[in-house]
């Protein structure tokens, strides 16, 4: 699934092509997606201009005068910049067309995705508004993660994959900043000094930070919104490594299924 990385991956290599363009047309070929798409969304797009692209946790904004399109690229979905004409594939489900003469293409395999438009402010959208912090931002920090913590016995692999803790720490990344903390994935939540939350939120902006550099994290089908894979993958230390040796210690790593998701670390390394 497309994570926090990817989808800013995405924004930062869709921006340059439709900001400050205006929407010529749209073509809408599959509308039955997580929620379906709006019937009038050519109506409302066309003839406004894209002033602003900007992300909230893996929910792509594109402001315009009128109102706000948000997109979520779901389990399987890619945003591609392609040019008009471009013949569509089975899974191209929408186009929107551009003054540029470029297209934004909507794919998504497993239609779990969404289309919406967002009238008012948008982060009062019932999607949005009770989100935690960004993970690279100032309000996210280990002091925000002891504090919410508390007593809690949930394993902390899903305290901080809880949206409402802090959003973008997916599976994927979660696994990989608690290998690089030391910190064992079934660990209670409320079970962890201030002084190792602190170094989880270091790694968690880290290992963030490495994958939006790297263009993200290519597993099966995602690619950013130029066409190109990302590369992470490379980097990743625990995540899809499971039996094989720990690139710290040597010994052989463990996986097993918390909270449906497959989570891989070191016995000996993570505590």
């Amino acid at each position: 699934m497309p994570e926090l990385p990817e989808v800013e991956t995405t924004r930062c290599g869709v921006a340059p092509h439709v900001v400050g363009q205006r929407v010529v047309d749209v073509l809408v070929r599959q509308p039955k997606l997580r929620w379906p798409v709006p019937v009038d969304l050519r109506q409302l797009l066309v003839g406004q201009e894209v002033s602003q692209l900007s992300r909230r946790a893996k929910y792509l904004l594109f402001e315009m005068p009128g109102g706000t399109m948000m997109i979520h690229l779901g389990m399987s979905g890619s945003l591609r910049i392609v040019p008009a004409g471009t013949p569509a594939d089975l899974h191209d489900h929408a186009d929107i067309h551009l003054e540029n003469g470029m297209m934004l293409r909507y794919t998504d395999p497993r239609r779990f995705g969404a289309i919406l438009w967002l009238e008012g402010d948008p982060f009062a959208h019932e999607l949005l508004k009770k989100l935690g912090p960004e993970p690279l931002s100032g309000a996210f920090s280990g002091e925000h993660l002891h504090r919410l913590a508390g007593q809690r016995k949930v394993p902390v692999k899903s305290f901080i994959m809880d949206g409402h803790v802090v959003v973008g720490a997916g599976n994927i990344y979660a696994n990989e900043a608690l290998f690089r903390a030391g910190i064992h994935p079934k660990r209670a939540a409320g079970r962890i000094s201030l002084a190792r939350y602190q170094r989880l939120a270091d790694e968690i902006k880290q290992t963030l930070s490495e994958a939006i550099a790297s263009g993200g994290t290519t597993l099966k089908d995602f690619v950013g919104g130029d066409g190109k894979p990302g590369y992470f993958k490379q980097e990743l230390k625990v995540y899809g490594r499971g039996g094989l040796p720990c690139v710290e210690c040597g010994e052989v790593l463990k996986e097993i299924r918390l909270g449906q998701r497959s989570t891989v670390f070191c016995t000996n390394c993570q505590r």
